[in-house]
């Protein structure tokens, strides 16, 4: 008989307000190697916060016919996009920058964040650290997360995909049972990506080895998307819309994907031309909302010799670079190669912009415009945005939308009735119909970003930055957000800078590219395709 690791039966999963999965029965057996996947908002991320230990798991009656039994119930831990974005939230909320000399508080770095999990407590402030914590570079889970070089910086200095690689080596490092890796390649770049699949195949593989186990985490791999699957993966979990839609061998879930692939291919030429069309509608119907009728200036960037750097750590040097009006340029490289660097000289969130010839809007930083003058010209999407607006957590989605109007996190004036029904057609559009009064926190990470990106295009600004734009998006999400991005292109009224790891995200209408590469001189290329 197969040792059971976790065992549900007709229990529910609910938080303190309300029941958000009425029914699961599922067993996780020793051997086992589980992907649990469903769509923005159906249910997968509660199942992986129950099995954390974040939500409620509770039988259904008192008989014996209801089980709920985690042999790792108090050895669990999570690594996930929310997890990320709540370290970076903590980090901020206890910036101390205002009250010390120079104006400079880095918060924990990444050697002291590990060295509470091996620990297991908080470290004060300028505390001497344990010795075992000096050598952390050592440590064969800092290697493999390929963090050595980064254990002295400031969490939340480091890049997305820093604080997660961060995050998963602090999981390694607990010595927990249970390791969570919710959509663990969000963010990722290739080589990190490649790290993180051969890491779950040689951990999964030890698990059928008791000789081999030698403590490794047993894995429950959570992912938006049926991508990079890891060869190791043997069962499939699905959730829709509350309830399990599929539990199974893996080989019979990729013919029921493979099937609903091709129903899907088929209807998305009519589905995008409908799309297309709704969206022409909105948008001219509330031209007079839109930042577009501004006059353009012809180059809307230009950065002469920019030299960004924190210390030792140099980011970008001597970049010289332009960006012409209806020019959409795809920015990629590496972690930590300077790509969200480079859009915070833009967005105004870097105070190194003036101290470097930066002209945006053909205006050059520092000459007298302020922040809102050139955030009013901007759309924009991007992790530091997201955590910001998880800090207004309560604020309603229509009033998420409207915010895009007015370059604002949250909503702080009454809208107006006009803005109300647009945001109203922006949310149908985004398949958000009658959700408008739910709050962004009570969404899922998913669905939060893709209402971002709705709050960014809605006032059709000239320039629109996209950060990582579909970091948790399910596949439809996905697909829906990416033809947006497509027709907004078309419209020749605004210009994009787009950020992603992922090849299968570039856009048709990306024909220029921006490649930083960090170890090498010169540390940035051009390239058109």
């Amino acid at each position: 008989m197969c040792e059971k690791i976790i065992t549900i039966k007709n229990c529910r999963i609910e938080d303190s307000k309300s029941i958000k999965i009425e029914k699961i029965d599922w067993t996780f057996e020793k051997g086992q190697a589980w992907l649990i996947i469903g769509p923005n908002g159906g249910g997968k991320a509660d199942f992986l916060n129950a099995i954390s230990g974040k939500l409620k798991i509770i039988p259904n009656d008192s008989t014996k016919d209801s089980i709920f039994s985690n042999k790792y119930e108090n050895s669990v831990e999570i690594v996930s996009l929310e997890r990320a974005a709540s370290l970076i939230e903590e980090e901020r909320l206890n910036d101390e920058s205002e009250y010390i000399e120079g104006g400079v508080d880095i918060g924990r770095t990444g050697r002291v964040f590990l060295a509470e999990a091996i620990f297991g407590s908080k470290i004060k402030k300028n505390a001497p650290l344990p010795e075992e914590a000096k050598n952390l570079e050592t440590f064969p889970q800092v290697k493999l997360c390929g963090i050595e070089k980064i254990l002295d910086r400031g969490l939340k200095y480091m890049s997305t995909g820093e604080i997660r690689r961060t995050l998963l080596c602090r999981a390694l490092i607990s010595g927990k049972k249970l390791l969570i890796l919710s959509d663990p390649f969000a963010g990722l770049d290739v080589e990190s990506r490649k790290i993180l699949l051969e890491f779950f195949d040689t951990i999964t593989k030890k698990q059928l080895n008791k000789k081999d186990f030698l403590g490794f985490p047993h894995i429950i791999l959570g992912m938006e998307r049926y991508n990079e699957i890891p060869d190791a993966i043997s069962h499939v979990l699905e959730f829709f819309d509350g309830n399990i839609s599929f539990s199974g061998l893996k080989s019979e879930y990729e013919k029921i994907y493979n099937e609903r692939n091709l129903e899907k291919e088929k209807s998305r030429k009519s589905n995008r031309e409908k799309f297309e069309s709704t969206l022409n509608t909105i948008q001219s119907e509330t031209f007079f909302l839109q930042t577009q009728k501004e006059k353009n200036c012809e180059i809307l960037i230009e950065m002469n010799n920019v030299n960004v750097g924190w210390g030792d750590n140099q980011v970008l040097v001597d970049l010289n670079w332009k960006l012409k009006a209806g020019e959409h340029w795809l920015i990629r490289g590496p972690n930590g190669s300077g790509k969200t660097t480079f859009l915070e000289l833009i967005t105004g969130d870097n105070m190194q912009v003036f101290s470097n010839d930066i002209k945006i809007f053909g205006a050059r930083r520092g000459s007298g415009e302020t922040i809102w003058d050139i955030k009013r010209r901007l759309g924009i999407v991007s992790y530091r945005l997201h955590v910001e607006y998880r800090m207004v957590g309560s604020t309603t989605l229509e009033n998420v939308i409207i915010s895009g109007f007015r370059d604002s996190i949250g909503l702080y004036e009454a809208a107006t009735d006009v803005e109300k029904s647009t945001a109203k057609k922006w949310l149908e559009l985004g398949g958000f119909s009658g959700r408008e009064k739910e709050t962004f926190n009570s969404i899922s990470y998913g669905e939060q970003r893709a209402i971002l990106i709705l709050r960014a295009a809605v006032k059709c600004p000239p320039l629109l930055i996209l950060d990582e734009p579909c970091h948790g998006l399910d596949e439809n999400y996905r697909q829906k957000i990416l033809d947006l991005l497509e027709i907004v292109a078309q419209s020749g009224t605004t210009t994009m800078l787009h950020v992603t790891h992922d090849p299968t995200e570039v856009l048709d209408c990306e024909k220029n590219i921006l490649e930083f590469h960090p170890k090498s001189t010169p540390m940035y290329q051009i390239i058109c395709r």
